[in-house]
């Protein structure tokens, strides 16, 4: 191991590779896995996430290698953390709190109200370091999977990609006010035009009355965050206390799912959010792992009983 101390910088391009071969092996090492570079084998979670916005990516860099990284994501008023990986042979050397001091640094500079973060629950290590940095445990996110399949709901849904450029500004707009309704500020469409541009999957829009009522961002597939044959709901919404628009909602991502060809699917849901995690369980999702939410400062932000929200902040 080196005992020079790590150099935190940008992220470029060329740094994928080894980016992702220590988000591997720490995750991969963390869960025990025989072998921890199989960890997340089809997925891109470095990659797809530098290339929405590469100002919220950076490594740590020891004579020459790259020791560990971090990316953000920002998504309006609300900054996610994550993922923050170190390869294990310099853990607990302090590189995972100079990475995690260069992102909030970055948080604060966007003008985010609220920072978050998925991390592990067992992990005393884990949550004393963010701790460290301010943010609270608040409830528990498993990350659900199911079975997919063709549905028989037939629920009206538009997917972005097939809209035409006037449709996608106005559909892009519509969302910020679905997503604001939830939290002031809640913006998520450089994540809907990144999975356009990057040709990760598609999002999927209900609407009411001519307007957009409710989307889904979801990846899909090897090279996205879902991996192969999965698709995953990055991020989903539906205005506050819309139970019904909700239920519609799922019904357009699993008929995407099934159109897709995908063999299951992959969303979080903050047990916080009572009935959508309940509705969720109802249509047959069942819990895979369990993370614990992490914020600051110490207000719910999305996580409450009226929020109907699909994301996991891995």
């Amino acid at each position: 191991m080196s005992t020079g101390a790590p150099v935190i910088r940008p992220m470029v391009e060329s740094d994928h590779a080894r980016a992702t071969h220590v988000f591997r092996l720490a995750f991969g090492t963390f869960f025990q896995l025989a072998d921890p570079l199989s960890f997340a084998a089809t997925t891109d979670m470095i990659a797809t996430r530098w290339a929405t916005d590469p100002g919220t990516a950076f490594v740590a860099e020891s004579e020459g290698r790259i020791i560990g990284s971090v990316i953000g994501s920002h998504w309006g008023s609300q900054f996610v953390i994550g993922p923050l990986t170190v390869d294990p042979a310099f853990w607990r050397g302090g590189v995972a709190r100079k990475l995690m001091a260069r992102i909030v640094a970055v948080s604060a500079e966007r003008g985010a109200r609220l920072t978050v973060l998925f991390t592990h629950p067992q992990s005393a290590m884990h949550i004393r370091l963010y701790e460290s940095f301010g943010l609270l445990p608040f409830a528990l996110t498993p990350v659900l999977n199911k079975r997919a399949g063709m549905t028989s709901a037939g629920t009206a849904f538009r997917r972005f990609s097939a809209l035409s450029a006037t449709d996608q500004a106005a559909a892009l707009a519509q969302s910020r006010e679905v997503t604001g309704a939830v939290y002031g500020g809640l913006d998520l469409t450089r994540e809907i035009a990144a999975v356009r541009k990057l040709r990760l999957g598609d999002t999927v829009l209900i609407e009411e009355q001519g307007e957009v009522a409710g989307f889904a961002i979801c990846h899909h597939g090897a090279g996205s965050e879902a991996g192969e044959d999965a698709l995953f709901v990055k991020f989903a919404a539906v205005r506050p206390g819309a139970a019904a628009s909700f239920e519609r909602l799922i019904d357009a991502i699993e008929q995407l799912a099934g159109e897709l060809g995908a063999k299951r699917i992959t969303a979080g849901v903050n047990t916080a959010r009572r009935d959508a995690y309940r509705r969720m369980l109802a249509r047959g999702f069942r819990t895979g792992i369990v993370g614990v939410a992490m914020q600051h400062p110490d207000e719910p932000g999305t996580l409450r009983p009226d929020a109907y929200v699909i994301d996991d902040w891995r």
